[in-house]
């Protein structure tokens, strides 16, 4: 059985729903980002909500914990191992705007104490941050300008997984049974690389 969990804000549709993570207790944080889905994008008639916003939605209860981090729509989203730290990318399509986000997640699953985990302004490849998942030593990994760029919880940077000349990697999940196979997307494709520690999967 399908069920909607959020659909609207303030009586306002969301924009373009894009990423989506789940707590341990049932809780769920979303993105709501560019408006990519709609005819018309950011000038469609559709579009209610005046910015783009990084959601929590709890029994049933949706709440916007951020607007537009730094100015620009919020994208991908996940959780360190623990469920302290909620991370939120913000690629948009200037060299300027590439930067992955941590925010401190409360006790009721609201956050504050936004703060710049990594800036990947300046380097060369095709589009920013998008899509972003951790590894169970809590290390971040996101496709974003190049490949797909490793930065432990610290946002020192470990390592980066070259895209094929030409592509952008989007989005990628950790997968197989021990969770240590990395998928990737591109536009047409679909990638794996295995690697030495095993990620956090739903």
């Amino acid at each position: 059985m399908r069920e909607s969990i959020a659909e609207s804000y303030e009586g306002k549709r969301l924009t373009c729903p894009n990423d989506i993570v789940a707590k341990s207790d049932g809780a769920v944080y979303f993105t709501d980002g560019a408006a990519g889905c709609l005819q018309g994008r950011e000038d469609s008639p559709q579009k209610e909500l005046p910015f783009h916003g990084i959601y929590f939605v709890k029994s049933g209860k949706v709440q916007l914990l951020d607007k537009d981090p730094d100015g620009i729509p919020p994208n991908g989203i996940a959780l360190s191992p623990d469920e302290k730290i909620l991370y939120v990318t913000n690629g948009g399509p200037a060299p300027n705007q590439r930067k992955i986000f941590a925010y401190d997640v409360q006790s009721d699953g609201t956050v504050k104490n936004r703060r710049v985990l990594v800036d990947l302004t300046g380097e060369k490849g095709l589009g920013g941050p998008d899509g972003v998942k951790v590894d169970r030593q809590g290390n971040v990994y996101s496709a974003a300008t190049g490949g797909v760029w490793i930065v432990s919880p610290e946002g020192k940077r470990l390592g980066l997984i070259p895209a094929p000349e030409g592509l952008r990697f989007a989005n990628l999940a950790f997968g197989d049974p021990d969770s240590k196979t990395l998928y990737l997307v591109t536009g047409k494709n679909l990638w794996r690389i295995r690697l030495n520690v095993p990620g956090v999967r739903p």
